[in-house]
């Protein structure tokens, strides 16, 4: 019993949409309403600044991250990998937000952090290097997420290398818009 509600309290924690509450508690706007309307870090950056933008982005981290953290809080014989996805689930499908949210990017580092820290800071390295290189935030996510596997494949674990790839198919899913937009030049570039 007690694993279902963890898994319940792990999309829960997935759900909760900090762009929409930082736009609306310290904006006054709904964010779905401005830019790309989506529930994510990138939107908020883009819409509200820098501050806003890393406060969102922490948040989302940090769903995933405890969420991954509650079997062993809770004394369960559980990968923390599958509670990550649940929050996860929770942030791409929130049920405060309608079922609109995010793109995984962040809410999945915030699992690996937990799970794979050393992974974590190479993937991380490997967005920021990307993101530097080509100024989109979409591929240079994109990019990061099949890093990701690849990444796994030097990890003596199965079921990690299992769930990074249905992260990375997540990520890479929520994005298939921004795909068509870079294929046809019409994707914003990051301006630092």
């Amino acid at each position: 019993m007690l694993t279902y509600v963890l898994f319940a309290v792990a999309y829960l924690l997935g759900s909760i949409p900090f762009a929409l509450i930082v736009g609306k508690v310290g904006y006054g706007i709904d964010i779905r309403q401005h830019g790309s309307g989506n529930l994510g870090g990138t939107n908020t950056f883009r819409t509200l600044g820098k501050k806003a933008g890393f406060i969102v982005t922490i948040g989302d981290i940090l769903k995933g991250t405890i969420a991954a953290s509650l079997p062993i809080l809770f004394g369960l014989e559980w990968n923390p990998l599958w509670f990550g996805i649940a929050a996860v689930i929770g942030h791409m499908y929130p049920i405060f937000a309608n079922f609109r949210g995010g793109k995984a990017v962040a809410t999945s580092a915030g699992v690996l952090l937990f799970c794979q820290p050393f992974v974590f800071v190479i993937l991380l390295v490997v967005f920021l290097s990307l993101l530097f290189t080509t100024k989109y935030v979409s591929l240079s996510s994109i990019l990061t997420a099949i890093s990701g596997v690849i990444a796994a494949l030097f990890v003596d674990d199965t079921p990690f290398l299992i769930a990074i790839s249905v992260l990375a198919i997540f990520v890479i899913y929520r994005h298939r818009a921004n795909i068509s937009r870079i294929i046809n030049k019409t994707e914003p570039k990051v301006k630092f």
